[in-house]
């Protein structure tokens, strides 16, 4: 019973050596040249700091929290939609509530200036 496992242990073992064996060449090969501008901060807007006290500006956490809710509201409306001549007139308005809530919660963040990055 075993024996039928065999290829897939066989696989997995190959598959690990050569994904090792291609991390170490390129790590061994690969150029090690860093400079300004690859030291730069690139997705936190920010430069890095050794003092975890030090005060930053949380505007980057806030537009990718709205990122985050959004694209939940994104992956609600797919099952909605498949499943719409199931739930009828009740998931449509369930859905309009729920959307027009979010559609709130960005004026909310609008108003309150938390998009702006002056």
């Amino acid at each position: 019973m075993l024996l039928k496992y065999l290829p897939i242990l066989i696989f997995l073992c190959l598959a690990g050596v050569i994904g090792t064996a291609l991390f170490t060449i390129g790590w061994i090969l690969g150029p090690r040249r860093p400079d300004a501008e690859k030291l730069s901060p690139y997705e936190c807007g920010f430069e890095a700091f050794e003092d975890s006290r030090m005060r930053f500006d949380v505007r980057y956490y806030l537009v990718a929290i709205i990122f985050i809710v959004f694209d939940l509201e994104i992956a609600f409306f797919f099952p909605w939609a498949v499943s719409m001549r199931s739930t009828g007139t009740f998931g449509l308005l369930a859905m309009l509530t729920f959307a027009l809530l979010l559609v709130v919660a960005l004026v909310y963040d609008y108003k309150k200036g938390a998009l702006e990055w002056d």
